[in-house]
C-alpha cells in the first residue's frame, strides 16, 4: 500500500506482491464523512491473476503436513496479536465501529481462530470399514479443495460485487464459494455459480427474535438484550431486532429497556467511553433512517432514538454517518420493519400471550439465523429451541460462541454450516478408496 498526499491507496495482493490497479473507489470514514482512502476497482484481469497464483501454490501448500499448516496459522495468529492496536484503529476507521469493540471483540476473535483451526486441523480423522467376505478394506481420503501460504495462497483482490466479484464467482478454476452478506446478493451467486455446479457456504441476513417469557430474569435478560440489539450499531447479522415480551412484564420491560437505551452514547468511535459508533455508509445510514419513518408512517411508537431524541456529536464528526440507538413499539407482524433486515440500532418490542402464539409469530419471517429465549423453565426453553427454526438458539444469554459446533442459518439465512467439523467438510472433498487384498 502507498500514501498519495496522506490519502491511503490501498494495493490488491496477489502472488505475495502488492499490485497497484488501473482504476480506484473512493472510501469513506464512516465517522466523518470524508474519503480517506483509495480501493482498487478490480475486475476480471485482476481475478485471473489471483485464481492462477493460487492454482499454482495448491500442490505445494496442500502437500505440507497438518503440523506444518498449524505452525503457519500459529504464527498468523502471533502476528495479528503483535500488530493488535493497529490492526483496530484500521478497523475502526474502516467500518465506523467503537475502537473498544474493535479492539476487545473483533482483532482478538482473528487470532482466536486462526488458533483454535491450528489444533482443529491436527486431530480430524478419517474413516475406515472393512468388508471381510469380499476381502476389501474401505477407507475415506479428505483432498484439499482451497489454498493458504506461500506466496500464491492467499490473494486479496478489492473490487465490487459487480465487477471482482462476478468475475470470481463466474471463474471456471474456483471450485467453492463461501460469502457472507446480503440474501439478494447471494441469489446472484447461486445463479451465477449453477452452471459450474460450485459448493456453496451462505451465510445472510437475519430478522432474529428474542423471546422473553414472564419467569425471565430482567436483572440478566435487560443489559443482554441491550447488547444483541444495539451492540456493533446493529450491525451484526445475529443481532436482535425482534423482541417478544409476555404481557405481564411488557410494561416493565418496556420503561427499563428504553431508560437504558437512552444511556447509550453515540459518538467519535475513537473515543474509548461511546458505545455506537457510526453506521457503514451514507446510503445505509438513509436505509435505517427509512424504516423508522415507515414505521412511523404505519402508525408504530418510536419510543426513544431517531427523530425522538437529539444527537449531539463532536464538530468533526457532525458529516459522519449517526443514528441513535432506536426502540420502536405498538407495530404490527406484518410491518416492514418486523419482516425485513435493518441491520441498524433500530429494534422493535410487542407483546405476546401465550408460548404457542410466540413460537409461531417468531417464525413468521423468511429468515431463520438466530434467536434468544429468556425463561428460568427449563422445560419450556427446551420446546422452544426445539421449535424455533433457527440455526441457533440462545437461552438466557447471546452471542456464546463455540468453533466445535455448526454455525450458520435456515431458510433465507443461508447454505451450509461452519465450523470445526463442518468447515473441514466444506472446505475439502471426500474420496472413498477401497482396496482388495
Amino acid at each position: 500500500m502507498a500514501h498519495s498526499e496522506a490519502l491511503l491507496v490501498l494495493e490488491n495482493f496477489i502472488a505475495g506482491k502488492f499490485v497497484p490497479c488501473s482504476s480506484y473507489i473512493d472510501s469513506y470514514n464512516p465517522s466523518t464523512g470524508d474519503v480517506y482512502c483509495r480501493v482498487p476497482d478490480s475486475g476480471k484481469e485482476e481475478v485471473e491473476a489471483a485464481v492462477k497464483a493460487a492454482k499454482d501454490a495448491f500442490p505445494i501448500w496442500s502437500s505440507k503436513s497438518p503440523l506444518e499448516r498449524s505452525q503457519i496459522l500459529n504464527k498468523l495468529a502471533d502476528l495479528i496479536e503483535h500488530d493488535l492496536e493497529a490492526f483496530a484503529q484500521a478497523e475502526s476507521k474502516d467500518q465506523g465501529k467503537t475502537i473498544t469493540f474493535a479492539r476487545t471483540v473483533d482483532i482478538p476473535r482473528a487470532a482466536y481462530n486462526f488458533r483454535f483451526f491450528a489444533s482443529s486441523i491436527l486431530h480430524h480423522t478419517t474413516e475406515c470399514t472393512e468388508m471381510a467376505s469380499m476381502g476389501c478394506v474401505h477407507y475415506t481420503s479428505r483432498m484439499p479443495v482451497g489454498v493458504g501460504m506461500p506466496h500464491g495462497v492467499v490473494n486479496v483482490v478489492f473490487g465490487t460485487g459487480a465487477k471482482a466479484g462476478e468475475a470470481l464467482v463466474c471463474h471456471p478454476d474456483v471450485p467453492l464459494i463461501s460469502f457472507t452478506g446480503s440474501t439478494l446478493t447471494a441469489q446472484r451467486i447461486m445463479e451465477k455459480s449453477a452452471p459450474h455446479c460450485k459448493k456453496l457456504s451462505l451465510e445472510l441476513g437475519g430478522k432474529n427474535p428474542a423471546i422473553i417469557f414472564d419467569d425471565a430474569d430482567l436483572s440478566q435478560c435487560i443489559p443482554t438484550t441491550l447488547r444483541s440489539s444495539f451492540a456493533n450499531q446493529g450491525e451484526i447479522c445475529l443481532c436482535t431486532s425482534r423482541i417478544f415480551v409476555q404481557r405481564g412484564i411488557y410494561n416493565e420491560f418496556v420503561k427499563r429497556f428504553v431508560a437504558e437505551t437512552k444511556k447509550w452514547k453515540v459518538g467519535n468511535p475513537s473515543d474509548p467511553t461511546v458505545d455506537v459508533g457510526a453506521l457503514i455508509s451514507k446510503e445505509h445510514l438513509e436505509k435505517v433512517r427509512s424504516y423508522v419513518k415507515k414505521a412511523k408512517a404505519e402508525g408504530a411508537k418510536i419510543l426513544c432514538g431517531e427523530g425522538i431524541d437529539s444527537l449531539a456529536l463532536p464538530a468533526g464528526n457532525q458529516k459522519g454517518y449517526f443514528i441513535l440507538p432506536t426502540v420502536i413499539a405498538e407495530i404490527k407482524d406484518e410491518s416492514c420493519c418486523m419482516q425485513e433486515e435493518i441491520f441498524g440500532p433500530v429494534t422493535c418490542v410487542v407483546a405476546f400471550d401465550t408460548e404457542e402464539e410466540v413460537v409461531k409469530r417468531a417464525n413468521g419471517v423468511k429468515y431463520g439465523l438466530a434467536a434468544t429465549v429468556w425463561s428460568s423453565n427449563v422445560g419450556r426453553v427446551h420446546r422452544v429451541a426445539r421449535r424455533l427454526q433457527s440455526g441457533l438458539v440462545w437461552t438466557n444469554c447471546w452471542l456464546v460462541r463455540d468453533l466445535n459446533l455448526p454455525f450458520g442459518g435456515m431458510k433465507a439465512s443461508g447454505i451450509g454450516r461452519e465450523g470445526a467439523k463442518d468447515s473441514y467438510e466444506f472446505f475439502t472433498e471426500v474420496k472413498t478408496i477401497t482396496i482388495k487384498h
